[in-house]
């Protein structure tokens, strides 16, 4: 889901922000060289990012002014750090946050350095990731500069290697692809060009010592690419940020937590996010939970309306859309009743998770059942075993061979797997072998059951 994009007025420019989560702090999360609020959704790893950052805070995301869904404005105007501030300044008005912890990442480290000097008494807390104090402490003449300039606005989005930011995933095509559009979506060649010159101008040295609010620098180190890397992509570690830039901030502000992380990934969520989410959410709140269970137990369920093409043709569109509109209504009541939980519905089948396998054969016996009087058979199928959860949802192959044990049933029939049946052992229900079945992509040979009539209640 894209959190609703609103916008903040910065003088005469509209800034896009989005504001997400609940928590007891507010949090600005301010990006790095060029943005897009509602394209960085897209990708699921920053999605999972984000979601978790907004799990312990007010969340409040937004694209600097010239980048991303905020005003474009002419590429010989853009702005300097003072009118940037300003942005965050305006998006935290217009959210109406009084205090926020702020999180800079890469470019956006300085932007948030000189916010926390100059407004201390709207800064809870500063956290920088993969930031710099001063940009031109990168290993580069200024003939390689201006040759890469070149580069970047004749081949955009293209000139801009994903493998650079993001080494890890480096021979993900997906990635790859779902990058270029990034970029594309982002800022235009000049404002790419305009922004990258302006960036490598950066030095917040002499504004580090008035800072005075708790700051967490976090850097990432990987010794597989050493120093001396050539051109701008600086001096090993992160590719993007010298490891010693986070040693000159954390000399400069005093009390500071310098923080070294393992990995090459210059994106905070590329590589091992949940080391980074970790000690953010412990800097700020003095808890780390840890990451977000991503794998679940449950008992899965699938339903099937038999027959249902053969009895749509027969009754007709109207009638048939009425049917359907009125079994679901059936199978929505009955999952309420005995604590299931709709997943997914497609056509005419459900599929729903339990949390125990007793409830979950109730409850497909309860529906057959009751879809009787509406003159319709379904057959249903259950199986208990893990899943991933991947953005509410339950996936893998727990759920494969739950839809696989489900056609193998007849009318009004209920079938579960051997591991359904061996974990209801000592319950009132009776099971009929079925026999060793394989299932499509299923390995192996599986042992089905069907829960014998009246046995289910």
């Amino acid at each position: 889901m894209i959190p609703e994009t609103s916008y903040a007025k910065s003088g005469d420019v509209n800034i896009a922000y989005q504001v997400v989560g609940e928590g007891p702090i507010d949090l600005v999360f301010v990006s790095g060289w060029v943005s897009h609020v509602e394209f960085a959704w897209e990708d699921p790893r920053q999605a999972r990012f984000l979601n978790r950052l907004a799990s312990f805070s007010r969340l409040l995301l937004f694209d600097k002014r010239g980048v991303g869904l905020s005003d474009r404005v002419p590429v010989n105007q853009l702005p300097i750090l003072e009118e940037r501030i300003g942005d965050v300044r305006a998006v935290m008005d217009a959210a109406g946050s009084e205090r926020a912890a702020l999180f800079g990442v890469s470019e956006g480290g300085a932007m948030s350095a000189l916010f926390a000097a100059t407004h201390p008494e709207r800064t809870l807390a500063l956290v920088l990731y993969g930031a710099f104090a001063r940009a031109g402490a990168r290993m580069i003449s200024s003939e390689e500069f201006e040759a890469s300039l070149r580069e970047i606005e004749d081949g955009w989005p293209d000139s801009i290697d994903p493998a650079v930011p993001a080494p890890s995933l480096s021979g993900d095509e997906g990635y790859r692809q779902w990058w270029r559009a990034f970029l594309r979506h982002a800022a235009s060649p000049g404002a790419a060009v305009a922004l990258h010159r302006m960036n490598s101008q950066i030095d917040v040295c002499a504004v580090l010592p008035a800072i005075h609010v708790p700051t967490l620098v976090l850097y990432r180190k990987d010794a597989r690419f050493g120093h001396g890397a050539a051109a701008w992509r600086a001096a090993g570690d992160d590719l993007m940020t010298p490891a010693d830039e986070a040693a000159v901030i954390g000399a400069r502000v005093e009390g500071s937590r310098v923080m070294e992380l393992p990995g090459g990934d210059h994106l905070p969520w590329v590589g091992d996010a949940d080391s980074v989410l970790g000690e953010v959410e412990e800097f700020l709140t003095g808890v780390r939970r840890g990451p977000e269970p991503n794998r679940v137990l449950a008992t899965i369920l699938f339903t099937d309306i038999i027959e249902s093409t053969q009895t749509a043709a027969r009754v007709g569109d109207e009638r048939w859309r009425d049917l359907v509109e009125r079994h679901n209504a059936v199978v929505r009541r009955q999952l309420e009743r005995f604590g299931g939980r709709e997943i997914d519905t497609a056509g005419d089948g459900f599929l729903a998770s339990f949390d125990g396998p007793a409830t979950g054969i109730r409850c497909a016996g309860a529906i057959a059942d009751s879809v009787t009087a509406l003159g319709l058979q379904i057959r249903a199928g259950l199986h208990t075993g893990e899943c991933e959860l991947i953005d509410g949802k339950l996936a893998g192959i727990a759920v494969h061979i739950a839809a696989r044990v489900a056609a193998l049933a007849s009318p009004g029939e209920v079938l579960v797997s051997g591991t359904v049946r061996d974990l209801v052992v000592g319950s009132r229900m009776s099971f009929r072998d079925h026999g060793l079945h394989a299932l499509k992509g299923v390995p192996g040979e599986w042992r089905i059951f069907a829960v014998e009539e009246g046995a289910q209640v």
